[in-house]
Order: structure tokens, then C-alpha cells, then sequence
């Protein structure tokens, strides 16, 4: 493969709402280029950038891929991304490495609610924008309605610079509004013919040109002087003001498309090799060793690269997919991990055409590469030469929204589950599995239920492990709310030694959070100290396994005052045993609770669904603490109990089309309702086969 500098590299991300087309425009870019020598379709799995089973499968992107189109001496990489929002992470990391966001949208549908992350995430990442209005050729699709819905959303800089000529099926070609040239497209949409614009279009064309430069020349003060003067800019103005306002977000540019009948692809590329800054021209962002932002020049000598994926092949071992950021990474060489502090040895280098690596003897300064079997190295570390002082701003990292308790289908599989979740857990940052300590269940936790349902199909896929999928069990807890004194005695007699332990115990409540305090109070002598250890672990055990409904016992103390003891017959067992039914004793009286884990959400969606989330909050027993007003959406932040919250996902999804989401944290623990609490006792005792006959 022909090596480029970074001046003739251009790194896209192509982004937007799931359906939206973007993996069937990866696939026509690749066959206009002679990348590959057909038109590859998602519908067939027959595309270079969804080649996972379960992507051909669900015909849906899940993951991040990278390939390149090489196109008027310079090399396109693309990175073809999900749009759906559970798989939004690796939107975004593709985001952080590329030097400009294609925002794929559909001309039917107009802006969606990913069109919008997008969009936020791009501004964050001060990165360049370009729209391209897919599917033109369908029914309803309308370059007017669209623009309409992104103009409402991200403003008046959204401008096409192309008109459609035909609608709908008779969509067949673009007015360039920069060149003001008509492109028209023949046969299987690679043959195209450049003429003058048509006459019934003349007049749209050029109200539209004259909008463009109006906004180019907005974008710079010498450019509108210029305008002011002379009424227009000159053809050299308008390109060079274009390119410079698209860089800095001052214009967005809008091409139209149809990825599926290869319509509109030449002119797509001829932008981005026109408007899209290069590498040389973005540097990424770093931080310095007390992780305050910095800054280098991306075109510098020394080899610096940013990890921005990591693949689990089971065959292969892990991947670590890179950008380049200056320098050269070079096979069969040694570099530093600044992250982690450790050299790592570089076998062979390759760059990715979909699934297929072809190797290369090195990757240059803005290209994008990836290599394998790298030991100590992860998403988001910094590779450069040892003693570099600073490293790549770090990723940051969408937190897990659900859980499913996971169980293996085979007992044999049980080992296999952890080291498999560790190996995925490194090439999706964004999923956690932890065994919880509270109920003992092995949790896996994603973005939601199609992010754990795939993950659970890789385990499946991947390292042959079958699993079965639960919602958790809620980790309540049990306290008391009342004072009281009790007593424990254990005495036993049988051949030789018997058993004797005695004590009584004062309990108390304590405030919320406070776990569980034991005092000792004893003097004169009436329990011998050596035997005081025993009693606190008998009590200990005994409030583990709770006395309502098996959850553990906290929030009290246990003051230990008085007991007696057998010369001979004393010992740590029968003081063990005592502690434990003076636990039981108090208890009985102590008027013990449920608490329930209460959880920190903050949702977010358009303000148009505020009245009616806040509404199905309430409903949950939810407590509202505040909205704030966020562009067209609404933040609402509650405090939930975690029991309301396990289906709340789908329930979201379905209120809100698929455009509202939401975080959540374990906030506190508080007393459950009555019909709650009466609930969770009957429940606890249906499971264990006890009646109400049966509470000691």
C-alpha cells in the first residue's frame, strides 16, 4: 500500500441516528474507490465495516471498524460507527481520533435523537462537522424537511452546499453550489457527468449560493469586508473561506446522497479531501503529569500514538487499534506505554480494511494502524518514547445504566465466565461484571438490555460460554427501630464436658449508614474476656443472615453487659451460640424494618417529555429534586427506589422513541413502605419454604 503524509490523510468518522445509512455509505465510498469490486449491502451482509455474526445478524452496527479509501493521491480512513445509543462509547471514542464527524442523516427522518449526541459530543471535542443527507432517493426523503429539523436543532450554519436534482425515486444527481455545476450519475452510480445546472433549478441554486457565502463570510472579518465591498466573493474566496469556516465550526456543510443506489459519492469524497482539516492541521488533546490540559504540535519528530480501541480475539489475542499522532510506529520496535509505565514490544504493524489486516512495515504521522498481542497496554493509553512528560487526554467513559445477575449454563463454566467478561471488558470499556457482595449474585452491567444481551452472545460466540440472564436481586436490608434489652443462653449437657454460655445485651438503633457498633460493658469479671470475642462473632453471624427476610442486619449497636460463664463447661462455641440468641431475642422486640437501596437518576430527553417522565417517576415512588433546561432537553433529577427501577429502560425508550436516557447511583439506604416491607417478607419466605409459624 502507498504510504501518505499526514497532509494527504483525511480521518472521518461517520456518525449519526441508527438506520441512517452510514455502514451502506462506508461500503459505496469503498466501491467507487476500487476498494472492493462490488457494492457491498447491509441488508446481505456483504459489507466490509459489519463483519461480526451478530452484526450480519441483527443487520446493525455494534462496534466500531476502520477502513480506507484512497482517492486524488490522498487516503480516506473511515471509521464506521454505531448509531444506536446503548453502543454510543464507541461513537465517541471514534470520535476523540478522527478529525472530523460525518453526521449520516436521514432524509426522510430528518435530525433523531443520536443526530443530537452526536452533535453535543462533536462541540465538546471542538471537532469539524459535515452532513450528509443519506437516502434522498426514498419516499418522503426531502433535503427541505431535513434541513428544516437540523437548522431548529444546531442552527442557521447548517448549509448545503448541494441541491438535489430529481426527487425521491427520481433523485439521480447534486447541484455543486460552490462550482455551480450540475453532477449527474449513470449506470451503477460510478459514472459521472459534470454539466451546467438546470434551468428549473437555476434560480433555488443560486438563492442558495448567495445564503453560502453569506455565511462563509460571517465566518471571518477580512471575508465580510470583502463582502461589504464587492457584494459576493470570488471563487478562490468562497473555497478557501469555506474550508476555513467548516475547520472551525463556523459552517457546517450539507452534501446530498443515497448510499444504496451509489448516488452522490464522488462529490461526498471531493468534500471531504476539500473542506476536512488533515492531521497535521488537528492536534489531539493532551493533558500534562498533573493531568492539566497541554498542548505539542502534531507534526513533531518524536513517535507518539493514541489507543483508541482494543478487539478480544479469541485467536489472535488482543488488538490495539491506534492513531498515529506524529512520528512514525514502526514493526519489530520497542515503545513506551506512558499510562502504565511500561515498554511494550511492537511485532508487526497492519492497517485494517474492515476485518482483513494488511501488514505494513510502518504507520505514519495521522494514519490510523493497529497491532497485536501488546501485554500492558488499553483503551485510551498513551504510546510515545520514554520520558515523554504528558499523554493523551484520557477517555472518559459512559457508566453502566443496567444490570442482569448472569449464571453459567454449565458448572464447568464457571472460571471460564471471569477471564471471558475480562477479555470483553477490555474491548468495551463500558461494561462491568462484579460479583456484589450484598447478594452474592454475579452482576453484569452495560448500557442496557441489548448491550448485555449482545455481550452475552459474544460470551456465547467467542470463548464458548452459555449463560443465563436474571434481573438482580434488590440488596435490601433489615434494622430496627427500637431499644431494647435481651438474653442469650446456651447451655447443652451431655457425656463428659456439657456447653455453657450467658449473656445479655442491650440494642439500639443507629443513624443511616452507620453499619454496626458493639460495645463491650462488661466488669468484675461476670463473662471472662477471652470469651467476648465470641459472643461479638455469634451476633455478627446471626445479623448477616438478618431475622425478617434473610437481608443483613445494620444500622444498630449491641451494648454487651452482664452474662455468666461455667468453670468447665464455658467455652468460644457456647458464647458463639449465646450471642446468637440474644440477636434473636432483642430482635423480637427491637420492632426490626426492611430498608430499601434508593437510587440517584438523572434523566435526560426532549423538553417535550418532561411532564410525563417526571409523572412515571412519581409514579415509581420516585422524589423529583430538580429539572434544568439543557438546549431542547430536560434534566430531571429524582431519587428512586432501586426496586421501581429495573424495567425503567424500556419504559423510557418507549415514551420517548428511543430519545431520552438516564444514569443512575446507589444514593442511601431508607425504611421501605409497609406493603413493601409485608412484600418483601412474604417473598423471602415463599423461597425458603417457611410459614409465618416458623419466625423465631
Amino acid at each position: 500500500m502507498k504510504v501518505y503524509d499526514a497532509q494527504h490523510i483525511r480521518n472521518v468518522a461517520l456518525v449519526g441516528h441508527s438506520g441512517s445509512g452510514k455502514t451502506q455509505l462506508a461500503s459505496a465510498i469503498l466501491f467507487d474507490t476500487d476498494a472492493v469490486n462490488r457494492l457491498g449491502q447491509v441488508d446481505d451482509g456483504t459489507t466490509v465495516t459489519d463483519f461480526d455474526e451478530e452484526e450480519i445478524a441483527r443487520k446493525h452496527t455494534l462496534s466500531a471498524s476502520t477502513a480506507y479509501a484512497e482517492w486524488k493521491q490522498s487516503k480516506i480512513n473511515l471509521i464506521d460507527t454505531p448509531g444506536m445509543a446503548n453502543f454510543f462509547s464507541d461513537a465517541c471514542s471514534a470520535m476523540r481520533i478522527a478529525d472530523a464527524a460525518v453526521v449520516v442523516v436521514d432524509a426522510v427522518h430528518g435530525s433523531e435523537v443520536i443526530t443530537e449526541k452526536v452533535w453535543t459530543a462533536a462541540a465538546e471535542l471542538d471537532l469539524p462537522c459535515l452532513v450528509v443527507l443519506n437516502r434522498l432517493d426514498r419516499e418522503r426523503g426531502s433535503l427541505e424537511r431535513s434541513l428544516e429539523s437540523l437548522q431548529a436543532g444546531f442552527g442557521r450554519t447548517v448549509v448545503p452546499i448541494q441541491l438535489p436534482i430529481g426527487a425521491e425515486h427520481d433523485f439521480r444527481g447534486v447541484v455543486d453550489l460552490v462550482a455551480m455545476k450540475a453532477v449527474t450519475f449513470d449506470g451503477d452510480g460510478r459514472t459521472a457527468t459534470v454539466g451546467e445546472v438546470p434551468a428549473e433549478l437555476a434560480d433555488e441554486a443560486g438563492a442558495a449560493r448567495e445564503a453560502l457565502i453569506e455565511l462563509v463570510a460571517e465566518a471571518d472579518d477580512s471575508l465580510m469586508e470583502q463582502f461589504f465591498e464587492a457584494g459576493t466573493l470570488t471563487q478562490e474566496e468562497l473555497e478557501a473561506g469555506l474550508r476555513t469556516a467548516t475547520a472551525g465550526r463556523h459552517v457546517f456543510p450539507v452534501v446530498c446522497t443515497s448510499a444504496t443506489s451509489n448516488l452522490g459519492i464522488q462529490p461526498l469524497l471531493d468534500t471531504i479531501l476539500n473542506y476536512v482539516p488533515s492531521p497535521e492541521q488537528r492536534a489531539l488533546p493532551i493533558v500534562d503529569g498533573e493531568g492539566a490540559p497541554a498542548s505539542h504540535d502534531p507534526v513533531q519528530a518524536t513517535s507518539t500514538a493514541l489507543v483508541w480501541k482494543t478487539i478480544a480475539d479469541p485467536f489472535a489475542g488482543r488488538i490495539t487499534m491506534f492513531r498515529v499522532a506524529s512520528g512514525s510506529l514502526k514493526a519489530d520496535s520497542v515503545i513506551h506505554n506512558v499510562s502504565t509505565d511500561v515498554d511494550e514490544r511492537i511485532g508487526s504493524v497492519a492497517v485494517m480494511q474492515g476485518k482483513t489486516q494488511e501488514t505494513v512495515a510502518e504507520i505514519m504521522a495521522g494514519d490510523l494502524g493497529t497491532v497485536a498481542k501488546l501485554k500492558d497496554t488499553r483503551t485510551g493509553d498513551t504510546l510515545a518514547a520514554k520520558g515523554t512528560a504528558w499523554r493523551f487526554a484520557p477517555f472518559q467513559f459512559t457508566e453502566p445504566v443496567l444490570s442482569y445477575a448472569i449464571e453459567p449454563k454449565s458448572r464447568g463454566d464457571e472460571e471460564k465466565i471471569s477471564t471471558a467478561l475480562q477479555r470483553l471488558g477490555e474491548e468495551d470499556p463500558t461494561i462491568r461484571y462484579a460479583r456484589d457482595p450484598r447478594t452474592t449474585q454475579l452482576l453484569l452491567s452495560g448500557q442496557g438490555q441489548l448491550h448485555i444481551e449482545v455481550t452475552v452472545a459474544k460470551l456465547k460466540r467467542r470463548f464458548g460460554v452459555e449463560v443465563n440472564l436474571h434481573l438482580p436481586r434488590i440488596p435490601y436490608r433489615e434494622t430496627i427501630r427500637a431499644a431494647t434489652e435481651a438474653h442469650g443462653r446456651h447451655k447443652k449437657q451431655t457425656g463428659g464436658h456439657g456447653q455453657f454460655g450467658d449473656c445479655k445485651i442491650k440494642v439500639r438503633p443507629l443513624e443511616r449508614g452507620e453499619d454496626f457498633q458493639f460495645i463491650d460493658e462488661i466488669f468484675g469479671g461476670s463473662i471472662p474476656r477471652g470469651f467476648i470475642p465470641a459472643i461479638e462473632k455469634g451476633i455478627q453471624e446471626a445479623r448477616t443472615s438478618g431475622f425478617l427476610a434473610g437481608y443483613p442486619m445494620v444500622d444498630f449497636a449491641v451494648i454487651l453487659y452482664d452474662g455468666s460463664f461455667h468453670p468447665v463447661d464455658s467455652n468460644e462455641m457456647s458464647f458463639r451460640m449465646a450471642g446468637r440468641l440474644a440477636f434473636r431475642d432483642a430482635m423480637s422486640r427491637a420492632k426490626p424494618t426492611i430498608l430499601e437501596p434508593v437510587m440517584s437518576v438523572e434523566v435526560y430527553a426532549p423538553s417535550d417529555f418532561a411532564g410525563d417522565l417526571m409523572g412515571d417517576l412519581n409514579s415509581r415512588r420516585g422524589r423529583i429534586g430538580g429539572m434544568e433546561t439543557r438546549g431542547a432537553s430536560t434534566a430531571i433529577k429524582a431519587q428512586v427506589p432501586m426496586a421501581e427501577m429495573l424495567t425503567y429502560e424500556q419504559q423510557l425508550t418507549s415514551a420517548t422513541g428511543g430519545r431520552g436516557s438516564y444514569h443512575m447511583e446507589f444514593s442511601h439506604y431508607e425504611e421501605a413502605p409497609s406493603n413493601i416491607r409485608d412484600k418483601v417478607i412474604a417473598d423471602a419466605k415463599a423461597e425458603s419454604g417457611h410459614s409465618d409459624d416458623d419466625e423465631g
